[in-house]
Protein backbone atom coordinates (compact mmCIF):
# COMPACT_ATOMS: atom_id res chain seq x y z
CA UNK A 1 0.00 0.00 0.00
CA UNK A 2 3.20 2.38 0.13
CA UNK A 3 3.61 2.87 -3.18
CA UNK A 4 1.19 2.64 -6.10
CA UNK A 5 1.56 3.41 -10.27
CA UNK A 6 -0.86 4.88 -12.54
CA UNK A 7 -2.47 2.10 -13.25
CA UNK A 8 -3.64 1.47 -9.70
CA UNK A 9 -4.63 5.10 -9.13
CA UNK A 10 -7.07 4.09 -11.80
CA UNK A 11 -8.15 1.04 -10.40
CA UNK A 12 -9.15 2.81 -7.55
CA UNK A 13 -11.04 5.32 -8.70
CA UNK A 14 -12.58 2.88 -11.47
CA UNK A 15 -13.27 0.65 -8.31
CA UNK A 16 -13.86 1.94 -5.06
CA UNK A 17 -15.85 4.97 -6.46
CA UNK A 18 -18.72 2.88 -4.91
CA UNK A 19 -21.69 3.40 -7.04
CA UNK A 20 -20.10 5.69 -10.21
CA UNK A 21 -20.30 2.40 -11.86
CA UNK A 22 -23.82 3.11 -11.39
CA UNK A 23 -23.94 5.83 -13.68
CA UNK A 24 -25.29 3.38 -17.38
CA UNK A 25 -27.29 0.55 -14.73
CA UNK A 26 -29.38 3.52 -12.97
CA UNK A 27 -31.05 4.72 -16.53
CA UNK A 28 -31.41 0.88 -17.26
CA UNK A 29 -32.86 0.19 -13.87
CA UNK A 30 -35.25 4.15 -14.04
CA UNK A 31 -36.79 2.00 -17.12
CA UNK A 32 -37.47 -1.10 -14.86
CA UNK A 33 -41.12 -2.16 -14.04
CA UNK A 34 -42.95 -4.32 -11.99
CA UNK A 35 -42.57 -4.95 -8.17
CA UNK A 36 -45.28 -5.17 -5.68
CA UNK A 37 -46.68 -8.09 -4.41
CA UNK A 38 -45.77 -10.49 -1.65
CA UNK A 39 -42.15 -10.28 -0.22
CA UNK A 40 -40.03 -12.89 -2.09
CA UNK A 41 -38.43 -16.11 -0.14
CA UNK A 42 -35.92 -18.27 -0.79
CA UNK A 43 -36.10 -21.78 0.05
CA UNK A 44 -33.89 -23.42 2.94
CA UNK A 45 -32.78 -26.07 0.27
CA UNK A 46 -30.38 -28.95 1.51
CA UNK A 47 -27.40 -26.44 2.55
CA UNK A 48 -25.32 -28.80 0.18
CA UNK A 49 -24.39 -29.28 -3.30
CA UNK A 50 -23.28 -27.04 -6.03
CA UNK A 51 -24.36 -23.38 -5.79
CA UNK A 52 -24.30 -20.58 -8.39
CA UNK A 53 -22.52 -17.17 -7.79
CA UNK A 54 -22.36 -14.13 -9.65
CA UNK A 55 -20.21 -11.63 -9.19
CA UNK A 56 -18.93 -8.42 -11.44
CA UNK A 57 -15.56 -8.80 -12.86
CA UNK A 58 -13.63 -5.21 -11.74
CA UNK A 59 -9.97 -4.35 -11.87
CA UNK A 60 -7.71 -7.90 -11.93
CA UNK A 61 -6.92 -7.84 -8.13
CA UNK A 62 -9.66 -7.51 -6.88
CA UNK A 63 -11.48 -10.45 -9.48
CA UNK A 64 -8.54 -12.51 -8.44
CA UNK A 65 -9.25 -12.23 -4.45
CA UNK A 66 -12.79 -13.39 -5.35
CA UNK A 67 -11.67 -16.21 -7.26
CA UNK A 68 -8.75 -17.03 -4.55
CA UNK A 69 -11.73 -16.72 -1.81
CA UNK A 70 -13.74 -19.58 -4.10
CA UNK A 71 -10.84 -22.06 -4.85
CA UNK A 72 -10.14 -21.87 -0.96
CA UNK A 73 -13.69 -22.39 0.35
CA UNK A 74 -14.54 -25.10 -2.34
CA UNK A 75 -11.78 -27.17 -1.26
CA UNK A 76 -11.85 -26.70 2.41
CA UNK A 77 -14.93 -28.60 2.79
CA UNK A 78 -17.06 -30.91 0.20
CA UNK A 79 -20.23 -30.28 1.37
CA UNK A 80 -20.70 -27.25 -1.24
CA UNK A 81 -19.51 -26.29 -4.36
CA UNK A 82 -19.76 -22.65 -5.32
CA UNK A 83 -19.89 -22.41 -9.25
CA UNK A 84 -18.33 -18.64 -10.11
CA UNK A 85 -19.31 -16.64 -13.04
CA UNK A 86 -18.26 -13.28 -13.62
CA UNK A 87 -20.01 -10.64 -16.07
CA UNK A 88 -17.70 -7.54 -16.90
CA UNK A 89 -18.76 -4.82 -14.71
CA UNK A 90 -20.16 -2.41 -17.43
CA UNK A 91 -22.62 -5.34 -18.12
CA UNK A 92 -23.08 -6.48 -15.09
CA UNK A 93 -26.14 -4.44 -13.06
CA UNK A 94 -28.01 -4.87 -16.56
CA UNK A 95 -27.23 -8.81 -16.92
CA UNK A 96 -29.65 -8.93 -13.54
CA UNK A 97 -31.50 -6.20 -14.78
CA UNK A 98 -32.58 -8.22 -18.20
CA UNK A 99 -32.64 -11.92 -16.30
CA UNK A 100 -36.01 -13.10 -15.18
CA UNK A 101 -35.72 -14.02 -11.25
CA UNK A 102 -36.38 -17.70 -11.54
CA UNK A 103 -32.87 -17.64 -13.85
CA UNK A 104 -30.90 -15.87 -11.80
CA UNK A 105 -28.25 -17.13 -8.95
CA UNK A 106 -28.15 -18.22 -5.95
CA UNK A 107 -25.65 -15.73 -4.29
CA UNK A 108 -25.38 -12.45 -6.50
CA UNK A 109 -23.20 -9.35 -6.23
CA UNK A 110 -24.89 -5.89 -6.69
CA UNK A 111 -23.81 -2.43 -6.78
CA UNK A 112 -25.70 -0.83 -3.12
CA UNK A 113 -28.39 1.35 -4.77
CA UNK A 114 -29.63 -1.34 -7.11
CA UNK A 115 -30.93 -3.34 -4.15
CA UNK A 116 -33.71 -1.65 -3.51
CA UNK A 117 -34.93 -2.02 -7.29
CA UNK A 118 -34.07 -5.99 -6.77
CA UNK A 119 -35.99 -6.21 -3.99
CA UNK A 120 -38.62 -4.15 -5.24
CA UNK A 121 -38.43 -6.34 -8.76
CA UNK A 122 -38.63 -9.84 -6.47
CA UNK A 123 -34.63 -10.89 -7.61
CA UNK A 124 -33.60 -10.64 -3.78
CA UNK A 125 -35.06 -12.26 -0.76
CA UNK A 126 -33.71 -11.70 3.21
CA UNK A 127 -30.52 -12.86 4.05
CA UNK A 128 -31.13 -12.56 7.65
CA UNK A 129 -32.14 -16.54 8.18
CA UNK A 130 -29.08 -17.96 6.37
CA UNK A 131 -26.16 -15.73 7.19
CA UNK A 132 -25.08 -16.49 10.72
CA UNK A 133 -25.59 -14.23 13.43
CA UNK A 134 -21.68 -14.10 14.33
CA UNK A 135 -21.68 -12.57 10.59
CA UNK A 136 -24.29 -10.03 11.08
CA UNK A 137 -22.91 -8.87 14.52
CA UNK A 138 -19.51 -8.30 12.87
CA UNK A 139 -20.91 -5.93 10.03
CA UNK A 140 -20.19 -2.66 10.60
CA UNK A 141 -23.73 -0.50 10.83
CA UNK A 142 -22.91 2.12 8.03
CA UNK A 143 -22.72 -1.64 5.57
CA UNK A 144 -25.85 -2.92 7.36
CA UNK A 145 -28.18 0.14 6.62
CA UNK A 146 -26.82 0.12 3.22
CA UNK A 147 -28.54 -3.66 2.77
CA UNK A 148 -31.66 -3.27 5.12
CA UNK A 149 -35.25 -2.23 4.00
CA UNK A 150 -38.12 -2.02 6.87
CA UNK A 151 -35.48 -4.38 9.08
CA UNK A 152 -35.00 -7.18 7.55
CA UNK A 153 -30.94 -7.52 5.36
CA UNK A 154 -31.29 -8.30 2.18
CA UNK A 155 -27.41 -7.80 1.07
CA UNK A 156 -23.96 -7.22 3.17
CA UNK A 157 -20.66 -5.61 2.03
CA UNK A 158 -16.76 -6.90 2.38
CA UNK A 159 -15.83 -3.30 1.89
CA UNK A 160 -17.37 0.63 2.49
CA UNK A 161 -16.58 3.86 1.27
CA UNK A 162 -16.29 7.14 1.98
CA UNK A 163 -15.60 10.99 1.12
CA UNK A 164 -12.76 13.35 3.02
CA UNK A 165 -10.73 16.26 1.92
CA UNK A 166 -7.56 15.36 0.81
CA UNK A 167 -5.06 18.71 1.84
CA UNK A 168 -1.61 19.29 0.98
CA UNK A 169 0.34 20.56 4.72
CA UNK A 170 3.58 22.51 3.10
CA UNK A 171 0.81 24.56 1.23
CA UNK A 172 -1.99 24.75 3.81
CA UNK A 173 0.57 25.85 6.06
CA UNK A 174 2.80 28.70 3.50
CA UNK A 175 -1.03 30.47 3.00
CA UNK A 176 -1.60 30.19 6.96
CA UNK A 177 -4.65 28.22 7.02
CA UNK A 178 -5.45 25.96 10.53
CA UNK A 179 -7.53 23.01 9.00
CA UNK A 180 -9.18 20.61 11.02
CA UNK A 181 -7.27 17.62 12.43
CA UNK A 182 -10.91 15.36 12.92
CA UNK A 183 -14.68 14.75 13.15
CA UNK A 184 -14.33 17.33 16.05
CA UNK A 185 -13.08 20.32 15.09
CA UNK A 186 -14.21 20.16 11.18
CA UNK A 187 -14.62 23.64 9.12
CA UNK A 188 -17.66 24.90 8.69
CA UNK A 189 -18.86 26.04 5.06
CA UNK A 190 -17.71 29.59 5.98
CA UNK A 191 -14.19 28.76 7.34
CA UNK A 192 -13.59 26.59 4.17
CA UNK A 193 -14.70 29.48 1.91
CA UNK A 194 -12.34 31.80 4.10
CA UNK A 195 -9.37 29.17 3.46
CA UNK A 196 -9.88 29.11 -0.19
CA UNK A 197 -9.30 32.96 -0.10
CA UNK A 198 -6.65 32.61 1.67
CA UNK A 199 -5.20 29.66 -0.38
CA UNK A 200 -6.46 31.63 -3.77
CA UNK A 201 -3.62 34.32 -2.72
CA UNK A 202 -0.96 32.00 -2.80
CA UNK A 203 -1.87 30.13 -5.74
CA UNK A 204 -0.15 30.95 -9.33
CA UNK A 205 -3.42 30.82 -10.91
CA UNK A 206 -6.25 31.61 -8.13
CA UNK A 207 -7.61 27.62 -8.67
CA UNK A 208 -6.26 25.85 -5.03
CA UNK A 209 -9.39 23.53 -5.28
CA UNK A 210 -10.23 20.30 -6.91
CA UNK A 211 -13.81 19.03 -6.93
CA UNK A 212 -13.11 16.49 -9.54
CA UNK A 213 -15.17 18.26 -12.17
CA UNK A 214 -13.68 16.60 -15.68
CA UNK A 215 -16.90 14.49 -16.29
CA UNK A 216 -19.41 17.33 -15.07
CA UNK A 217 -21.87 16.36 -12.07
CA UNK A 218 -25.38 15.31 -14.04
CA UNK A 219 -24.08 11.57 -13.10
CA UNK A 220 -23.58 8.97 -9.88
CA UNK A 221 -20.34 11.15 -8.75
CA UNK A 222 -22.31 14.38 -8.88
CA UNK A 223 -24.77 12.35 -6.14
CA UNK A 224 -22.65 10.71 -4.04
CA UNK A 225 -20.02 13.42 -3.58
CA UNK A 226 -22.00 16.31 -3.12
CA UNK A 227 -25.32 14.91 -1.53
CA UNK A 228 -23.15 15.52 1.62
CA UNK A 229 -23.95 19.13 1.44
CA UNK A 230 -27.97 19.02 0.92
CA UNK A 231 -27.35 16.37 3.96
CA UNK A 232 -24.80 18.52 6.27
CA UNK A 233 -27.26 21.94 5.64
CA UNK A 234 -30.07 19.67 7.50
CA UNK A 235 -31.85 18.75 4.65
CA UNK A 236 -32.77 15.09 2.36
CA UNK A 237 -32.78 13.76 -0.73
CA UNK A 238 -35.86 12.36 0.06
CA UNK A 239 -37.78 12.36 3.57
CA UNK A 240 -40.72 10.20 4.32
CA UNK A 241 -41.26 9.67 0.89
CA UNK A 242 -41.01 13.02 -0.70
CA UNK A 243 -38.35 15.11 -2.02
CA UNK A 244 -40.04 18.59 -2.02
CA UNK A 245 -39.32 20.81 1.53
CA UNK A 246 -36.63 18.35 1.94
CA UNK A 247 -34.36 18.95 -1.14
CA UNK A 248 -35.38 22.29 -1.67
CA UNK A 249 -35.76 23.83 1.70
CA UNK A 250 -34.26 26.97 2.63
CA UNK A 251 -31.03 25.39 4.38
CA UNK A 252 -30.20 23.39 1.32
CA UNK A 253 -30.59 26.53 -0.89
CA UNK A 254 -28.27 28.33 0.64
CA UNK A 255 -25.26 25.34 0.80
CA UNK A 256 -26.31 25.14 -2.51
CA UNK A 257 -25.24 28.75 -3.19
CA UNK A 258 -22.24 28.30 -1.03
CA UNK A 259 -20.89 25.68 -3.70
CA UNK A 260 -21.85 27.23 -6.42
CA UNK A 261 -19.49 30.24 -4.83
CA UNK A 262 -16.44 28.12 -4.92
CA UNK A 263 -16.45 27.28 -8.63
CA UNK A 264 -14.37 30.13 -8.91
CA UNK A 265 -11.81 28.78 -6.95
CA UNK A 266 -11.53 25.44 -8.84
CA UNK A 267 -8.67 23.69 -10.75
CA UNK A 268 -10.35 21.88 -13.78
CA UNK A 269 -8.17 19.50 -13.11
CA UNK A 270 -7.96 18.05 -16.86
CA UNK A 271 -4.86 15.54 -15.96
CA UNK A 272 -6.41 13.82 -13.20
CA UNK A 273 -2.94 14.93 -11.16
CA UNK A 274 -3.49 19.05 -10.14
CA UNK A 275 -3.41 17.55 -6.30
CA UNK A 276 -1.15 15.19 -6.96
CA UNK A 277 1.37 17.71 -9.21
CA UNK A 278 1.10 20.16 -5.97
CA UNK A 279 -0.93 22.39 -8.23
CA UNK A 280 -3.76 22.76 -5.71
CA UNK A 281 -4.01 22.20 -1.92
CA UNK A 282 -7.40 20.75 -1.73
CA UNK A 283 -9.15 17.67 -2.83
CA UNK A 284 -12.73 16.64 -2.39
CA UNK A 285 -12.63 13.32 -3.34
CA UNK A 286 -12.82 9.77 -1.74
CA UNK A 287 -10.77 6.85 -0.05
CA UNK A 288 -10.02 5.55 -3.83
CA UNK A 289 -7.20 8.51 -4.12
CA UNK A 290 -5.11 7.70 -1.18
CA UNK A 291 -2.32 5.53 -3.21
CA UNK A 292 -1.67 7.98 -5.49
CA UNK A 293 -1.79 11.21 -3.53
CA UNK A 294 -0.24 9.54 -0.21
CA UNK A 295 2.69 8.52 -2.98
CA UNK A 296 3.21 11.84 -4.57
CA UNK A 297 2.81 14.22 -1.12
CA UNK A 298 4.37 11.29 1.62
CA UNK A 299 3.98 12.98 5.03
CA UNK A 300 2.92 16.51 3.60
CA UNK A 301 -0.63 14.75 3.00
CA UNK A 302 -3.65 15.10 5.61
CA UNK A 303 -7.03 14.30 5.29
CA UNK A 304 -9.86 15.99 6.64
CA UNK A 305 -13.93 15.59 6.69
CA UNK A 306 -16.10 17.47 4.78
CA UNK A 307 -16.98 21.32 5.95
CA UNK A 308 -20.47 21.20 8.03
CA UNK A 309 -23.93 23.08 6.89
CA UNK A 310 -24.89 23.11 9.96
CA UNK A 311 -26.08 19.58 10.82
CA UNK A 312 -22.75 17.98 11.35
CA UNK A 313 -20.50 17.21 8.53
CA UNK A 314 -21.74 14.32 6.66
CA UNK A 315 -19.92 11.91 4.12
CA UNK A 316 -21.61 9.36 1.44
CA UNK A 317 -21.18 5.60 2.05
CA UNK A 318 -21.94 2.59 0.45
CA UNK A 319 -20.56 -0.09 -2.25
CA UNK A 320 -20.92 -3.47 -3.94
CA UNK A 321 -22.75 -6.11 -1.69
CA UNK A 322 -23.64 -9.82 -1.53
CA UNK A 323 -27.36 -10.99 -1.21
CA UNK A 324 -29.66 -14.11 -1.79
CA UNK A 325 -31.62 -14.45 -5.66
CA UNK A 326 -34.84 -14.73 -4.32
CA UNK A 327 -35.36 -18.42 -6.33
CA UNK A 328 -32.83 -19.90 -4.82
CA UNK A 329 -33.64 -23.26 -3.88
CA UNK A 330 -30.71 -23.86 -1.56
CA UNK A 331 -30.15 -20.68 0.71
CA UNK A 332 -29.22 -22.27 3.43
CA UNK A 333 -25.88 -23.39 1.08
CA UNK A 334 -25.61 -19.74 -0.22
CA UNK A 335 -25.44 -18.41 3.27
CA UNK A 336 -22.59 -20.51 4.48
CA UNK A 337 -20.86 -19.53 1.52
CA UNK A 338 -21.52 -15.72 2.57
CA UNK A 339 -20.44 -16.72 6.47
CA UNK A 340 -16.94 -17.66 4.47
CA UNK A 341 -16.79 -14.62 2.02
CA UNK A 342 -17.60 -12.14 5.04
CA UNK A 343 -15.01 -13.47 6.94
CA UNK A 344 -11.98 -11.48 8.07
CA UNK A 345 -9.37 -13.44 5.92
CA UNK A 346 -11.36 -12.71 2.67
CA UNK A 347 -12.20 -9.22 3.47
CA UNK A 348 -9.01 -8.17 4.37
CA UNK A 349 -7.54 -9.90 0.69
CA UNK A 350 -10.46 -8.02 -0.81
CA UNK A 351 -9.35 -4.72 0.41
CA UNK A 352 -6.27 -5.08 0.39
CA UNK A 353 -6.60 -5.83 -3.15
CA UNK A 354 -8.66 -2.84 -3.36
CA UNK A 355 -7.85 -0.23 -0.99
CA UNK A 356 -11.36 -0.03 0.14
CA UNK A 357 -12.39 0.40 3.71
CA UNK A 358 -13.37 -2.90 5.58
CA UNK A 359 -16.67 -3.36 6.34
CA UNK A 360 -16.70 -5.88 9.11
CA UNK A 361 -15.62 -4.37 12.58
CA UNK A 362 -12.55 -6.64 13.30
CA UNK A 363 -11.32 -6.42 9.97
CA UNK A 364 -11.53 -2.77 10.08
CA UNK A 365 -9.90 -2.52 13.96
CA UNK A 366 -7.20 -4.37 12.40
CA UNK A 367 -6.49 -2.28 9.22
CA UNK A 368 -2.86 -1.08 8.80
CA UNK A 369 -4.74 2.19 6.44
CA UNK A 370 -8.07 2.59 8.25
CA UNK A 371 -7.44 1.30 12.22
CA UNK A 372 -7.15 4.41 15.05
CA UNK A 373 -3.90 5.97 14.02
CA UNK A 374 -3.65 4.69 10.35
CA UNK A 375 -3.52 7.44 7.84
CA UNK A 376 -7.08 7.30 6.88
CA UNK A 377 -8.77 6.88 10.36
CA UNK A 378 -10.90 9.92 9.27
CA UNK A 379 -12.60 7.05 7.11
CA UNK A 380 -13.13 4.71 9.58
CA UNK A 381 -14.67 7.04 12.34
CA UNK A 382 -17.30 8.61 9.96
CA UNK A 383 -18.43 5.04 8.92
CA UNK A 384 -18.59 4.27 12.85
CA UNK A 385 -21.30 7.09 13.00
CA UNK A 386 -23.58 5.68 10.42
CA UNK A 387 -27.16 7.68 9.73
CA UNK A 388 -29.00 5.15 7.87
CA UNK A 389 -31.01 7.00 4.85
CA UNK A 390 -33.28 8.69 6.87
CA UNK A 391 -32.50 9.45 10.36
CA UNK A 392 -30.05 12.00 9.31
CA UNK A 393 -29.00 13.96 12.66
CA UNK A 394 -26.55 16.18 13.98
CA UNK A 395 -24.36 13.43 15.89
CA UNK A 396 -24.14 11.09 12.74
CA UNK A 397 -21.75 11.38 9.50
CA UNK A 398 -22.29 8.48 6.94
CA UNK A 399 -25.09 8.83 5.17
CA UNK A 400 -26.64 5.82 3.12
CA UNK A 401 -28.12 6.69 -0.45
CA UNK A 402 -31.74 6.42 -0.46
CA UNK A 403 -32.80 2.92 -0.22
CA UNK A 404 -35.59 2.90 -2.94
CA UNK A 405 -36.42 1.20 -5.86
CA UNK A 406 -36.69 5.01 -6.90
CA UNK A 407 -33.39 6.20 -6.74
CA UNK A 408 -32.36 5.65 -10.47
CA UNK A 409 -35.21 8.69 -10.43
CA UNK A 410 -33.80 10.67 -7.46
CA UNK A 411 -29.72 10.23 -8.22
CA UNK A 412 -30.66 11.27 -11.81
CA UNK A 413 -32.47 14.22 -11.01
CA UNK A 414 -30.50 15.49 -8.30
CA UNK A 415 -26.97 15.15 -10.12
CA UNK A 416 -28.45 17.29 -13.09
CA UNK A 417 -29.74 19.83 -10.51
CA UNK A 418 -26.13 19.95 -9.06
CA UNK A 419 -24.54 20.14 -12.22
CA UNK A 420 -26.66 22.99 -13.73
CA UNK A 421 -26.65 25.07 -10.08
CA UNK A 422 -22.26 24.56 -10.44
CA UNK A 423 -23.25 25.78 -14.13
CA UNK A 424 -24.44 29.06 -13.01
CA UNK A 425 -28.25 28.37 -12.50
CA UNK A 426 -30.46 29.44 -9.79
CA UNK A 427 -30.30 26.97 -7.05
CA UNK A 428 -33.96 27.66 -5.56
CA UNK A 429 -34.96 26.55 -9.18
CA UNK A 430 -32.90 23.90 -10.02
CA UNK A 431 -33.60 22.12 -6.86
CA UNK A 432 -37.63 23.24 -6.86
CA UNK A 433 -37.52 21.56 -10.23
CA UNK A 434 -35.84 18.21 -9.09
CA UNK A 435 -38.04 18.02 -6.30
CA UNK A 436 -41.32 17.96 -8.16
CA UNK A 437 -40.01 15.38 -11.01
CA UNK A 438 -38.56 13.12 -8.12
CA UNK A 439 -42.13 13.59 -6.69
CA UNK A 440 -44.26 13.31 -9.39
CA UNK A 441 -42.09 9.98 -10.50
CA UNK A 442 -42.89 8.32 -6.88
CA UNK A 443 -47.03 9.41 -7.21
CA UNK A 444 -46.86 7.79 -10.23
CA UNK A 445 -45.00 4.43 -9.21
CA UNK A 446 -47.21 4.42 -5.95
CA UNK A 447 -44.09 5.52 -3.55
CA UNK A 448 -42.40 2.04 -5.02
CA UNK A 449 -43.61 0.59 -1.60
CA UNK A 450 -42.19 -2.67 -1.34
CA UNK A 451 -44.64 -4.97 0.78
Amino acid sequence: MSSTSSSTSRRYRRTARTGLALVLPLAVLAACGGGGGTDASAEAGSGKGTISVWAHQGQKNETAALQNAVKSFNSSQSRIKVDLKLIPDTDYTKAITATDASKLPDVMEFDGPTMANFVYNKKLAPIDDYVSTKTMANATGAIKAQGEIDGKHYGLGMYDSGLGIYGNKKLLDAAGVTYPKGLSDDWTADQFTDALKALKAKDSDGKPLDLQETAGYANEWGTYGFAPIVWSAGGSLLKDGKAEGALDAPAVVSAMKTFQSWKTYVDPNTDGNSFAKGRVALSWVGHWMYPAYGEALGDDLVVLPLPDFGNGPKTGQGSWAWGIGANSKNAKAAGTFLDTLLDDANVTAMTTANGAVPATKTALAKSELYKQGGPLQLFADQLAKPCGDSDISKSCVAVTRPVTAGYPVITSKFSEALNSVYGGADPKSALEKAARAIDQDFSDNAGYQIP
